[in-house]
């Protein structure tokens, strides 16, 4: 398939890097082959993989500058079927070095043209930021997720994104969309959220993902022990949410994942005759 999807939110604190890091995840989880590209000067979804950070090993920021082919900087996680082209903090200065580049806007964009036939699903982690790196990222997409939460300055800051987009569209990628809005650390018991939600759903109508994901502390535990939070605690709520989201993506997509074709086959298997003594 090769479908390029950019998880981005130019606002911090979002959600947007856990959800890179978990839909990514529980999509490998299903069997489908993953890669997730690390965008962010931080590196948060490379290290909440469990790749330890490492200032000499090549990065994204090797491929964009041309240093290196995104094949050789591909690494491996704890999960067979996702791998991850890790982050790193030379990142910042690829806003710079970029800045008087030929083609600058489409490095990702050609950078991950030899390599996204291989995977299902390439899943890039943007930084909080309308940068050259988010625009790199808005070039090379398909689709995008906008992860947010329900607060008022959300809804301020969802317009300029939009606003972007659209330059972006009319510039570089024609066929770009909003894939989904996802609320994130949701809490249903305040008027606030409520209200946020019902604005979102009269805008965005059905592009307002139905999973919500909650707070969630084993969400929050699970970066600081490299694992996405399906393989640190598989029966939290936050585990289930993102569960949840994958089998809403996997159907607006069309996609049946390898784990779901496993489980209707057994379904459908005749079950064993049950005897009981004695036998005639």
């Amino acid at each position: 398939m090769g479908k390029i999807l950019g998880v981005v939110n130019q606002k911090g604190g979002v959600g947007k890097t856990t959800t890179a890091i978990n839909l990514s995840a529980c999509l490998a989880l299903e069997g489908l082959k993953i890669l997730l590209v690390d965008c962010d000067p931080q590196a948060n979804a490379s290290s909440g993989l469990g790749l330890q950070r490492d200032d000499s090993r090549h990065s994204i920021y090797d491929v964009l500058v041309g240093a290196a082919p995104a094949e050789q900087v591909i690494l491996p996680t704890e999960i067979a079927t996702l791998s991850v082209l890790p982050g790193s903090k030379n990142l910042t200065g690829a806003n710079v070095e970029l800045a008087g580049a030929e083609g600058r806007e489409t490095r990702l964009r050609n950078a991950l043209a030899t390599v996204k036939d291989h995977y299902d699903l390439v899943i890039l982690d943007c930084p909080p930021a309308l940068d050259l790196l988010t625009l790199n990222s808005l070039v090379a997409a398909d689709s995008l997720i906008v992860p947010m939460q329900a607060e008022y300055f959300a809804l301020e800051g969802i317009s300029e994104l939009i606003s972007t987009l659209e330059r972006v569209k009319a510039a570089f990628n024609p066929d770009i969309e909003i894939e989904g809005v996802l609320l994130t650390m949701y809490d249903d018991r305040t008027n606030l959220a409520q209200q946020v939600t019902e604005t979102l759903r009269e805008y965005f109508k059905e592009r307002l993902f139905r999973t919500v994901i909650p707070r969630n502390i084993r969400l929050a535990e699970a970066p600081s022990h490299g694992k996405p939070v399906a393989l640190y605690d598989g029966r939290s709520r936050g585990t289930e949410a993102y569960f949840e989201l994958t089998g809403e993506f996997l159907a607006r997509n069309n996609m049946e994942s390898p784990r779901s074709k496993e489980r209707k086959a057994a379904a459908d298997r005749p079950k064993a005759e049950v005897r009981f003594w004695p036998y005639h």
